[in-house]
């Protein structure tokens, strides 16, 4: 008779699962397992923790969430008072008295968010919009030490900051980042962070995505979605993997009502690892520059070349002497990897470029004429060329009191238009100004005055200043191109 079960064991990560196979197979075919077994059969491995026997995710919270701490950022913001303050008839009705109750106040804006030490000289990364214009950052450890921060690197186009805690910091527990790239659907991954202010929280789930590109949150849209629940609160927190190791920031939920309900998405760890490193080297992000723009395929472009699936980006312009240029690629090429790692969209190709290392090359996949060639890319900064040379127009004309600019890749990158590179550049409209009155915003950018092209400022005063109080403009806004005819 058998006295004892049969069991075998299964190993993935720190979770292991244990199967009976007298339930599966009966007694009588559980003696027949007990002859000598192959060697390799033989290596199983054997629980040694309560935690293991549990299945339980507590050895990677212990690792892990020391590392992750709250944020408290205050401003302080001016209440404007309401125009009715300013009326005569509410003056002499309630008395002059009655327009001090009326002037603005200032009073303080609490946010409440996230954050993980990735560094032990005291190095926080965080989601941007849970310290944008904070007067006041206050971190507090999982520990309960309390720290003042400052504000090291701001990066919005990510919706990450960087802060660096303020006095004597010791003993700092870190997270380790781990390659967002080796992450696949279905990976088991922890979220921990503050939702709703209750305190330190630890949730649980799966990848659901690892290139969600159409989210819209940030210019730099591609992250890693995952149904762990993430709340308000939350924002800033680390998602990480079963090895203990950093795979994102959490930064955003899908949400109907304020609250989870599966679909969250986190900053990949390698974006984070990015800006993290323009902290460490000046306190700027420095990305590189490929010096094409293109559009994202569609089924009939795939059809058109010769592809069987509508993924990668096809070139459109290419920026001569550029690096694109200097690589060999040209228009209508479809490129379809960069570094090994597949596109999908321009978003996905923006993602793949910005985490690759400046001063370094990168090989692209490219699709061109029936086949796939493999093309060597330069990964530099974008060229200042002209200087931008910032200028506020005056006279009366439709910039007028508007600050305008040369457009250069390197503008045009900080600005976000994507494959504009010359023109001149709408920077700041003020209030009250010809410009604003006129329907100009930040971002426009100025093609031809009259019929004439112009490219740098010194072109367009002289244009503008020719015109006699008539003014047909072609005019780029989000990536159309309009005359418009002005009068005055």
């Amino acid at each position: 008779m058998v006295k004892e079960t049969v069991g075998m064991w299964v190993w993935s990560g720190r979770s292991i699962w244990r199967r009976s196979l007298s339930a599966l197979l009966g007694l009588g075919a559980v003696a027949a397992l007990l002859l000598p077994l192959p060697a390799t059969a033989q290596q199983r491995v054997v629980p040694e923790s309560r935690e293991e026997m549990q299945l339980s995710f507590a050895p990677v919270v212990r690792e892990v969430a020391p590392a992750v701490v709250n944020i408290f950022a205050s401003k302080t913001v001016t209440q404007r008072r309401s125009p009715m303050f300013d009326d005569p008839f509410f003056r002499r009705f309630f008395g002059e008295d009655f327009g001090v109750f009326g002037q603005p106040r200032e009073r303080n804006q609490n946010s409440l968010g996230s954050g993980v030490i990735v560094d032990a000289s005291g190095l926080v990364v965080t989601n941007h919009h849970v310290i944008a214009g904070a007067d006041e950052i206050r971190v507090v450890l999982a520990d309960r030490r309390e720290f003042a921060a400052e504000i090291l690197l701001e990066d919005p186009r990510t919706d990450l900051s960087i802060l660096r805690l303020q006095g004597e910091v010791s003993d700092l527990p870190v997270a380790a980042f781990r390659n967002s790239d080796d992450i696949e659907v279905g990976d088991l991954v922890l979220a921990i962070g503050n939702p709703f202010g209750v305190g330190q929280t630890v949730t649980s789930g799966i990848v659901s995505a690892t290139a969600r590109t159409q989210v819209g949150v940030t210019d730099y849209s591609f992250f890693i979605q995952t149904d762990a629940a993430i709340n308000p609160g939350n924002s800033g927190g680390a998602l990480v993997t079963l090895d203990g190791r950093l795979i994102g920031i959490n930064t955003a939920i899908y949400s109907r009502g304020g609250g989870s309900i599966g679909i969250g998405f986190a900053v990949p760890s390698n974006m984070v690892a990015t800006v993290v490193a323009g902290a460490r080297e000046g306190g700027v992000v420095r990305r590189p520059w490929a010096g094409a723009q293109g559009q994202s395929m569609t089924a009939d472009l795939a059809a058109a070349v010769g592809l069987s699936r509508a993924a990668g980006v096809m070139v459109g312009e290419v920026y001569p002497g550029g690096p694109a240029d200097r690589a060999g690629l040209a228009q209508g090429d479809v490129v379809l990897a960069v570094g090994g790692q597949p596109v999908d969209d321009t978003q996905s190709l923006r993602y793949r470029l910005a985490t690759l290392r400046l001063g370094t090359q990168t090989d692209l996949q490219v699709w061109r004429d029936g086949g796939e060639l493999s093309l060597a890319l330069s990964l530099e900064v974008p060229p200042e060329t002209p200087p931008r040379n910032p200028t506020r127009l005056s006279g009366r004309h439709p910039l007028g009191g508007a600050v305008v600019a040369n457009l250069s890749p390197a503008l045009a990158d900080e600005l976000d238009l994507d494959g504009v590179w010359r023109g001149v550049v709408v920077l700041e409209v003020p209030r009250n100004s010809d410009a604003r009155r006129f329907g100009f915003r930040r971002g426009d950018v100025l093609h031809e005055v009259n019929g004439q092209a112009v490219q740098t400022v010194s072109q367009f005063g002289v244009a503008v200043d020719a015109a006699a109080g008539r003014w047909q403009m072609r005019v780029e806004r989000e990536g159309r191109i309009r005359s418009v005819d002005f009068s005055g």
